[in-house]
């Protein structure tokens, strides 16, 4: 996190009193929106946990997510090389642009342009199902059946991956790789194992090659 030192040489001066601060998605790591600091704002921000900028239009402080209650919660912050930009990693707490999309930036999942962004939202799903259980959702059918019954499943879908990448056509394959992906998802949450961790171990095999 941001210290005290390195406040003391953000230049805020040089820019009317503001610098800009993107904010990045602290799990899936694309670019959720950008806003501008003062001190004050980001003193309130080290205080809360919570994004806090300063509104350029209504002349004020405010907190993203103060009426929607979808905030943003800080992980960490960085200043860039310059001393003039912010880099805020934060967890959203549901859409983060008014219009209602994951970033102000459009559903970027979508068109391309960040396409492995979606693990992480698909994860932060499934964690909700984890704890909401809503009734009507196979996530939540298949907490139910248990870790035993998952394993089943992503054996399952592993099998028919590897008969669709011998024998089947490629829209097959990338549909069979997509439930795949998505039960061992879930057995991971069943188990209390995040995607973090097992793109960690991916990491630290790489390093070791």
């Amino acid at each position: 996190m941001i210290s005290k030192a390195d406040m003391m040489t953000i230049a805020f001066d040089a820019r009317d009193g503001l610098v800009p601060a993107i904010v990045q998605d602290a799990d899936g790591g694309g670019v959720l929106m950008l806003g501008y600091m003062n001190p004050a704002s980001l003193s309130a921000t080290l205080e809360r946990g919570r994004a806090v900028f300063y509104s350029r239009s209504r002349k004020r402080l405010w907190e993203k997510g103060e009426t929607s209650g979808h905030t943003l919660d800080v992980v960490d912050i960085a200043v860039d090389c310059d001393h003039d930009t912010l880099l805020v990693i934060a967890r959203p707490r549901g859409p983060v642009c008014h219009r209602g999309c994951r970033t102000c930036f459009g559903d970027v999942a979508r068109t391309g342009a960040e396409p492995l962004a979606f693990l992480a939202a698909l994860e932060q799903l499934i964690g909700r199902r984890w704890i909401e259980r809503p009734p009507d959702s196979y996530t939540t059918r298949l907490f139910a059946e248990g870790p035993l019954r998952i394993a089943q499943k992503v054996g399952e879908e592993g099998v028919e991956v590897a008969l669709a990448g011998t024998a089947e056509s490629v829209e097959k394959l990338t549909s069979e790789a997509a439930d795949l992906l998505y039960h061992l998802l879930v057995l991971l949450r069943s188990r209390g194992v995040s995607l973090e961790k097992v793109i960690e171990e991916l990491a630290a095999r790489h390093s070791d090659q």
